[in-house]
């Protein structure tokens, strides 16, 4: 009898115990599951897609724009103009000049443009000004400075266009243009007229310029031509018959302002480039 009252109390126990026990153990599970869902490991694979995907097409949209075969070499005479937003940004003082946020800062942005628009760009990358600090050489010396720089550049290659890069001395209200609501710095070419090649340079200065007025009206001025006694009359322009001297912006502009110029200089610079090709210049 007591044995029967013993397994009949066990059943009952039993009996008691396992709806309890179908509670828990689905509850369980479904944590675990939710820990690894399917959707979870979905999400995590496309996003490693996506970025590889971007890491092998950057170099495969670059590259057939580059295989052009125009090539552009840049550098700056006046190594360390600057831009007073620029020089303030940087470190909070108002300055033309700076050791550090200058127009060579600038000739990189032209130059990626330049690259974005199928053009190879190499740049001279040296600071005359400072060479000429340390050497004691006055400031009106350097053309005479940076010019064997470029001799070797030109030496050591070839090149379609060859761009001095400065900045004017006007305050921002005479050198920037507004157009559909955004603002661009204005862009002055400047040709020495006391050498054999001047009329090229112009001629050139003439087509980069009719190109950038397609994109914004009046992002340009009137060609300065300077020659005689008192002025440079070479500005190196002698070396090299596609050499020109650009005047990016004044003191007073920005770097947003420089950067659409750029943009726009970089775009007339392949369009030129290609037409001539095609036209055989």
């Amino acid at each position: 009898m007591k044995k029967s009252l013993k397994i009949w109390s066990t059943f009952i126990v039993f009996l008691f115990l396992f709806p309890i026990v179908l509670v828990l153990i689905p509850s369980e599970l479904s944590e675990e599951i939710a820990v690894v869902s399917s959707d979870e490991r979905k999400l995590v694979y496309a996003a490693n897609i996506f970025e590889t995907e971007l890491e092998i097409q950057t170099p495969k949209i670059q590259s057939p724009k580059i295989q052009s075969g125009m090539r552009a070499l840049l550098y700056a005479t006046h190594s360390q103009e600057a831009f007073e937003p620029i020089t303030l940004k940087h470190d909070g003082k108002i300055a033309v000049y700076h050791e550090v946020a200058n127009i060579m800062k600038l000739s990189k942005t032209i130059g990626s443009q330049l690259e974005f628009n199928g053009v190879e760009a190499n740049i001279i990358d040296v600071d005359f000004t400072a060479e000429m600090n340390k050497a004691g050489i006055p400031f009106h010396k350097s053309y005479d400075v940076a010019r064997p720089y470029v001799q070797k550049a030109l030496k050591d290659g070839e090149y379609d266009i060859i761009i001095d890069i400065h900045r004017d001395s006007l305050k921002a209200d005479r050198t920037t243009v507004t157009y559909k609501g955004e603002k661009f710095a204005q862009v002055v070419f400047v040709v020495g007229g006391d050498h054999a090649n001047f009329k090229f340079n112009q001629e050139l200065s003439k087509k980069l310029m009719a190109s950038m007025e397609k994109e914004v009206p009046n992002i340009t001025k009137n060609i300065v031509f300077k020659s005689g006694h008192g002025v440079d009359g070479k500005y190196n322009q002698d070396l090299h018959k596609r050499l020109v001297l650009v005047e990016m912006g004044g003191i007073g502009n920005n770097e947003a302002e420089l950067g659409r110029t750029s943009a726009v200089l970089a775009k007339a610079i392949s369009q030129t480039l290609q037409s001539e090709s095609i036209s055989g210049k």
